[in-house]
């Protein structure tokens, strides 16, 4: 998240002709970050680079979540969208998702996934997969996607759902055997891998990011950083970055970004009631 958040403040520092500062401010699944922009003066200058967990996860997760993602923030636009892999460690005798769901439905609790925490995008992807597909595993959070892929790969976890990208070099070296990815199509970084729905479950993966401001901004500087926020993704530097990072630009409108926030909102709702998670 902090290179896409990175790649497109420097891109919008061009477009707007002024320096454009990232402050990481992390912890809880993202609702510390959120919440600091979500209680800042509604003038245009602090903004959020947000994303589904604190955005439509953990609000539904955490009962003391001390913010409204609808209420609080006001949505500039979806930036980015970023599919999640499948991984399992090479001595899972899988080679495509059925087999793995075969393969845990005959192992009922023995087997694991890790993620980087209770509440995060990938964490909340093998929940999805665990109802969809019917199995029972159980999940090992770590304190980071890193870890939890350094886990997986020294053999300590079966599987993770993770993001493309930092997933590449190790299936690329076989630390790591990749058996689907989310989205709606195939990665052109790795062609020859199925997607999750090609696998014959459906579900959608994937990661989403995005910029909003604080309740009360007034629309004329939503209106101005969007238009900023659209001209920095078409940039050469940014689209490149983005193709490396397997991240799609998006750069859609205000209003399309809420939607995504109440519609992702309310799928994490019935998902989290199934599974029955709690913070």
């Amino acid at each position: 998240m902090d290179v896409i958040c990175r790649t497109v403040t420097h891109g919008l520092s061009e477009v707007l002709g002024q320096q454009v500062v990232v402050e990481n401010r992390v912890g809880a699944a993202g609702l510390i970050g959120t919440e600091f922009v979500s209680k800042q003066a509604p003038d245009g200058y602090t903004l959020l680079f947000g994303f589904s967990g604190p955005l439509a996860i953990v609000p539904n997760l955490n009962p003391n979540t001390p913010y409204d993602p609808v209420r609080d923030l006001v949505p500039i636009s979806q930036v980015a969208a970023a599919p999640y892999v499948l991984l399992v460690h090479p001595s899972v005798p899988a080679k495509s998702v059925k087999q793995l769901v075969a393969l845990a439905r005959s192992r009922p609790g023995k087997m694991n996934f890790s993620s980087g925490g209770n509440g995060v995008g990938i964490h909340m992807a093998g929940e999805l997969f665990k109802i969809a597909a019917g199995v029972s595993i159980v999940h090992v959070p770590y304190k980071g996607a890193a870890p939890a892929m350094t886990a997986l790969m020294a053999g300590e976890v079966d599987m993770m759902f993770n993001g493309l990208s930092p997933a590449l070099p190790h299936m690329r070296s076989g630390k790591l055997r990749a058996l689907a990815v989310g989205g709606e199509k195939r990665s052109p970084l790795f062609p020859d891998l199925p997607t999750i729905k090609e696998s014959g479950f459906n579900f959608n993966t994937e990661g989403w990011y995005g910029m909003l401001a604080p309740r009360g901004t007034p629309q004329a500087i939503v209106t101005t950083l969007h238009g900023a926020l659209v001209k920095a993704l078409a940039t050469p530097d940014v689209k490149r970055l983005f193709e490396k990072l397997a991240v799609e630009s998006v750069g859609g409108s205000p209003q399309e970004f809420a939607d995504l926030i109440r519609t992702e909102g309310a799928q994490w709702a019935k998902v989290i009631n199934a599974a029955g998670l709690k913070m």
